[in-house]
Parts: C-alpha cells; sequence; structure tokens
C-alpha cells in the first residue's frame, strides 16, 4: 500500500452544495504547513474556523456544520504558505 501525496494545493468543492445542514470540505496540501480553513459569510463576516493548524502532507477533509446560521451563500477560504482558495456554498434550510 502507497501513499499518494499531492502534487497541488487544492480546495475542493463541497458536497453537498446546496446543503442544510452541514457539509464535507475536502482538500490537498502538498507539504507540510501551517493550514487555515475558515467558512465566511457574504458580507466577510467569519462563521467558522474549521482548521487553524499544521498539517503534513497529503488530502483532508472537514465538515462545516452550518445549524445556527440563516440560509444563504457562504464562502470557505483555505490557506497555506501564502496561497489561498475561495469556494462558494450555498446553504439552504
Amino acid at each position: 500500500e502507497s501513499e499518494i501525496i499531492p502534487t497541488a494545493f487544492l480546495l475542493n468543492q463541497n458536497y453537498p452544495n446546496p446543503f442544510n445542514p452541514s457539509t464535507k470540505i475536502s482538500f490537498s496540501i502538498p507539504k507540510q504547513s501551517f493550514v487555515t480553513l475558515k467558512v465566511y459569510s457574504v458580507l466577510g463576516e467569519e462563521a467558522a474556523t474549521l482548521v487553524n493548524e499544521e498539517v503534513a502532507s497529503g488530502e483532508y477533509s472537514a465538515t462545516f456544520n452550518a445549524g445556527g446560521l440563516a440560509s444563504g451563500i457562504y464562502f470557505a477560504r483555505l490557506s497555506s504558505d501564502g496561497k489561498s482558495q475561495i469556494r462558494k456554498l450555498m446553504l439552504i434550510k
């Protein structure tokens, strides 16, 4: 059994999308680094911090539970090593 090491920094689209009340957000990190994965409202307010730690290279996923939030558009932002990617999430209750 061999480990697959990702070659690119990548934030995948969440699944399911639209979602209610939780969704899975997966991402890949090509080398060990400090990673943050946060969710923001359309107004730029931080709704949740899902990852905020040093992680080894690999593929990861986090669950975003929006049970206490209003329906609408949110943005997931993955940041590491001066790079960032953003994906749009739709919460429909």
